[in-house]
């Protein structure tokens, strides 16, 4: 069963940091490339950072890049994600989800955790 729950949410001013964790169990999490992702009402899901199942290679997108870090402790089976330099366009929900493959922008499992809300105030 794929379990993925998300936590460090919360409100944040321009320019703030926040640290999300992704705890996940562990077929979810073995051998997999990870990836955030964020969501807006109203608007589709997208793709916020990715890291390898090792922990040595990580990518962006172009929106975070140079102020979000991602990374992962494969002995508690927990992702995060370091954002610092927070704007207000940052406000979201965040989710977990493996990655299909490395280099990918879309979640392997259907069912996705509850996620954690990020909110930027200016």
């Amino acid at each position: 069963q794929v379990q993925l729950v998300e936590s460090g949410g919360g409100l944040v001013q321009v320019g703030g940091s926040l640290r999300l964790s992704c705890a996940a169990s562990g077929r979810t999490f073995t051998w997999k490339p990870m990836g955030w992702f964020r969501q807006v009402p109203g608007k589709e899901r997208e793709f916020v950072a990715g890291i390898s199942w090792s922990g040595d290679y990580t990518y962006y997108a172009d929106s975070v890049k140079g102020r979000f870090t991602i990374s992962r402790d494969s002995a508690k089976s927990t992702v995060y994600l370091h954002m610092n330099t927070l704007k207000p366009e940052d406000t979201a929900v965040y989710y977990c989800n493996a990655l299909s493959e490395y280099g990918g922008r879309v979640g392997l499992y259907v069912d996705w955790g509850q996620g954690t809300q990020v909110t930027v105030s200016s």
